[in-house]
């Protein structure tokens, strides 16, 4: 974008802009005379659709044409003077401000400010006059819960500060600005409570963020996929929510979160690998039911990966591991099926991603019942067909089940691609292969960080105070302390001792 700064002639500010900008059909210029200035002319351009027009209409073009509030009436010539009285004296909208510089200028009609160039004038005015067209705020869809807030973010960056803003009050709480993107100059903000928030924590988040040197960011998978720590790892080192419940919860516990503009997901940092257990609902439910859920999720996890590898495992190297009866049936279900059991398995788990992939692709009206039929009716046409076992149709379907009771569908998907070289080294060495790509995983997590913090915090190291919230759901008068390993400024959540004392007997 040329730097330069504009001209006092209204017919070359006018070539020029309509040079970088364009002539497009959403870019409009309305010329005007205005009679506060001896009926001097003037002209605004903006952008159709990115704008109020009753704002432009009404404090815009309405107090220009119409009638003037510039004192003692005097016909100003001097163009230093006019764009000032303008801005002291005019009705326009609430944030105004001069500029003579064009990148400014251009950057401003961009994201949908209206600007006004006056004859004889070499500053312009920049008026805001912004207003995007966005859908209504409604339940998240990938993070539902009973008894949780029903608001999500949406694409209006604007909104979503709101939602924060409406949650948390604090005087600390701060939203620092960036714009990434040569393109598409998208707004990104980090938020962080400044009496919370570690200073080195989030002075690496910034320097993350200013080092992106990209075109365009059109969604905040960009974002995360160049800051995080190891990009190539299967699992995500940063957690994405649409939530703003789940955002205000991790501000308050003195993490950073990233906004990005025309995009309902925000970041959280730090990340650990426990997060992707825990939902919302887990905290608006009482702590023992809480608990209860986050065991069966436990639970989930390990069938996710390991139901399928279990099945080979026993049908093709440890058969005397099974009870008589039970190693019978799974003999008489493969009876006639000509591949090997961890073929088997491969192709059913093949069948099911495909069925996955193609109930989310088709409309919703219809997505779910022809993957739920479908499923079924392949099921059973390959078990009639004496293409697979019967048991293991059941087996791979628990899994496919278990990887969809994990509350976060970014590890949900990395679940089911772990699932595969697990399975891999089961069919080649049995057990060992097994132990070898369980203990694989289990190294591979510990070696992760994000943004420094132990990807398997507060559990290795070890952190009592962040231990009440990963495996049991203490209750809330217990967990007086922030999580040790967010590193906040203040580790005090509340006081002790809040709740009810017992009666003494007299």
């Amino acid at each position: 974008m040329d730097s330069e700064l504009i001209k006092d002639s209204l017919n070359i500010n006018e070539a020029f802009l309509k040079n970088k900008v364009g002539e497009s059909f959403d870019t409009k210029y309305r010329h005007l005379k205005i009679p506060a200035f001896n009926n001097s002319e003037a002209f605004i351009v903006y952008i159709s659709g990115m704008t109020d027009t009753r704002v432009i209409d009404e404090t815009i073009l309405a107090p220009l044409m119409q009638y003037s509030k510039i004192p003692d009436g005097k016909f100003l010539v001097k163009s230093s003077n006019r764009i000032t009285l303008l801005m002291e004296n005019g009705v326009f909208t609430t944030a105004v401000k001069e500029s003579k510089v064009w990148d400014e200028i251009c950057n401003a009609v961009m994201e949908g400010d209206t600007v006004l160039f006056i004859d004889q004038c070499e500053k312009a005015l920049i008026l805001t006059t912004r207003k995007y067209e966005s859908r209504a705020i409604s339940e998240p869809e990938s993070e539902s819960d009973i008894r949780a807030p029903r608001d999500g973010f949406v694409e209006n960056i604007q909104t979503n500060t709101a939602l924060i803003r409406r949650r948390i009050k604090d005087y600390s709480l701060r939203f620092d600005s960036f714009k990434i993107g040569d393109r598409s100059k998208t707004v990104v903000l980090i938020s962080y409570i400044e009496s919370l928030a570690n200073d080195s924590l989030v002075k690496e988040v910034k320097s993350r963020l200013e080092k992106i040197k990209i075109d365009s960011i059109l969604a905040s998978a960009y974002i995360e996929e160049m800051i995080e720590d190891s990009p190539n790892s299967l699992f995500p080192t940063i957690e994405n929510t649409e939530r703003p419940d789940k955002a205000c919860a991790a501000l308050l516990e003195g993490r950073v979160i990233i906004l990005i503009d025309n995009t309902p997901f925000v970041l959280i940092i730090p990340t650990v690998f426990w997060q992707f257990l825990t939902s919302s609902g887990d905290y608006y439910d009482r702590y023992y039911y809480a608990t209860f859920i986050r065991w069966i999720r436990l639970l989930a996890l390990f069938l996710s990966i390991s139901a399928t590898s279990f099945y080979v495992l026993l049908a093709s190297f440890h058969q005397e591991m099974l009870p008589t009866a039970l190693a019978l049936k799974i003999a008489a279900g493969r009876n006639g099926v000509p591949f090997p059991a961890v073929l088997e398995a491969f192709v059913m788990e093949i069948i099911i991603e495909i069925m996955k992939e193609a109930g989310l692709r088709m409309p919703s009206k219809i997505g779910q019942t022809v993957s739920i039929v479908g499923t079924l009716v392949v099921g059973q046409a390959a078990v009639s067909a004496g293409l697979a076992g019967p048991l293991l149709i059941i087996v791979v379907a628990v899994a496919a089940i278990s990887s969809f009771a994990i509350p976060s569908y970014t590890m949900s998907n990395t679940l089911r691609l772990v699932r595969f070289p697990i399975l891999t080294l089961t069919a080649i060495f049995g057990l060992l292969g097994y132990l070898a790509g369980i203990i694989a995983v289990i190294l591979h997590l510990m070696s992760l960080r994000s943004f420094g913090t132990p990807y398997l915090a507060p559990v290795i190291p070890f952190d009592k105070s962040g231990n009440k919230d990963v495996f049991i759901r203490a209750p809330w008068k217990k967990m007086f302390k922030r999580p040790g390993f967010v590193r906040s400024k203040d580790t005090i959540r509340q006081e002790k001792d809040m709740g009810p004392k017992k009666a003494s007997k007299k």
